[in-house]
C-alpha cells in the first residue's frame, strides 16, 4: 500500500469507536535501517500545530487491527489498562 493510498483515512479506536485524527494530519515514525512504519503521531487538534505536542497520541503500527477503504482501526489502550 502507498502512503497516498493511507492520506486519508481515518484512525478510529476500536475500543471505544472515538475517532482519533486522519492520517494524513499525522506523523509516520519510520525506522531508518529497515524502512518499516514503527508507530503513527496524531497530533491533538489545537489551534497551534507546532512541534509534537505532550497531548499527541503515538500509535504503534502493531496495534493498527484493520485497514478498510476508508478507515483505518486500532487498538489502543488506556494507560494502565490491561488485556
Amino acid at each position: 500500500m502507498r502512503y497516498s493510498e493511507l492520506g486519508g483515512k481515518e484512525i478510529i479506536n476500536l475500543d471505544n469507536g472515538e475517532r482519533m485524527g486522519v492520517v494524513g494530519q499525522s506523523d509516520l515514525v519510520i525506522d531508518s535501517k529497515t524502512g518499516s512504519i514503527e508507530s503513527i503521531i496524531v497530533p491533538h487538534t489545537g489551534m497551534l500545530k507546532i512541534g509534537r505536542k505532550k497531548d499527541d497520541v503515538m500509535i504503534p503500527w502493531k496495534s493498527i487491527r484493520k485497514i478498510g477503504s476508508e478507515m483505518i482501526i486500532v487498538e489502543q489502550m488506556e494507560e494502565g489498562e490491561e488485556r
